[in-house]
């Protein structure tokens, strides 16, 4: 309109859910920036957004996706600045060399919890960064040498978040499996997925290389807001861990559930998105759709999950 662009609603009914939680951690698969704002296949989007997530209760935002380079290297900068205005906390991409050393280990104190956070991407669509931006590939050197740095920064916890596997398949490929093992063997705590658009399968078990403690491995999260036309795109899932600290004083992942979203649009542009619990979709239009979505989800999950439930 007239007045920019206002996103307000649109996570209303998830607000609660997102701002309960000690951290909230969103994927911000999308440059930021001045216009023009445009969609799929070259996303840039207006800092509104950004404002509305932050106003749900967003507290860190990942941004190595496979997108963050659809405005070269001036739209990368841009979303860091937009979310350093906002004194919003982001891993991920960086300005320059310099500012990644500066940023990492990225070791959050967490109601007590000291959990090192991390975001790599396969690749960023053929797009090379340029004119000395960095943006975190998956490679494993890397990521071994980052983890290491985090747990002697004092991190009892690791997330990795990751930005890995094929579009619309509902399980995993082998190459997601190998890494989801390598990042296991290293010690990863938490293996936090994204970009296939749909679910998939969750583990939450003993690690296979340190049964003490446990590892939790979410495949693919799926979408949050979403436009695309497919049962299986139109939503996704959010997942809530819960951690603890027993006698021993070691941190430990204790449990992990999950809650499946679903995005309903507008009746005319201007009412905006919502994104609501797939369950609690009203719209005479919608409701079948989202039911037909949380059903193909819920038959994945108990398929194939391990010990990760669908919260009450």
């Amino acid at each position: 309109s007239g007045n920019g662009y206002d996103y307000t609603g649109y996570f209303d009914a998830i607000m609660p859910i997102v701002a309960g939680a000690d951290l909230a951690v969103a994927n911000l698969e999308t440059p930021v920036g001045d216009p023009p704002h445009t969609g799929y296949p070259c996303f840039n989007a207006p800092p509104a957004f950004v404002d509305a997530l932050a106003a749900a209760g967003f507290d860190l935002f990942l941004t190595a996706n496979n997108h963050t380079l659809d405005r070269g290297h001036r739209g990368l900068r841009s979303t860091l600045s937009v979310l350093d205005d906002r004194e919003l906390l982001h891993i991920g991409t960086y300005s320059d060399s310099t500012a990644r050393s500066e940023a990492l280990p990225k070791v959050l104190d967490v109601n007590a919890f000291k959990i090192g956070f991390l975001n790599y991407t396969y690749g960023t669509n053929g797009i090379q960064p340029r004119d000395g931006v960095v943006v975190d590939y998956i490679d494993r050197a890397l990521i071994k040498s980052d983890v290491e740095a985090a747990r002697k920064a004092g991190a009892e916890l690791i997330c990795v978040c990751i930005h890995w596997g094929d579009e619309y398949r509902l399980l995993p490929n082998s190459t997601q499996r190998h890494l989801a093992d390598f990042l296991e063997a290293i010690g990863v705590d938490m293996i936090i997925g994204a970009h296939p658009h749909v679910i998939q399968p969750m583990e939450l078990r003993p690690n296979r290389y340190n049964p003490s403690r446990n590892v939790l491995i979410v495949y693919s999260l799926g979408n949050f807001v979403s436009n695309m036309k497919t049962a299986d795109t139109r939503g996704g899932s959010m997942v809530h861990i819960k951690l603890f600290r027993g006698d021993d004083k070691k941190a430990v992942i204790k449990d992990a559930d999950y809650r499946l979203l679903f995005t309903v649009p507008g009746t005319h542009p201007a009412d905006g998105f919502r994104v609501l619990e797939a369950d609690s979709v009203k719209s005479t239009l919608w409701k079948p759709r989202a039911a037909e979505f949380a059903r193909r989800a819920r038959a994945i999950f108990d398929k194939h999950n391990i010990g990760v439930k669908e919260a009450a």
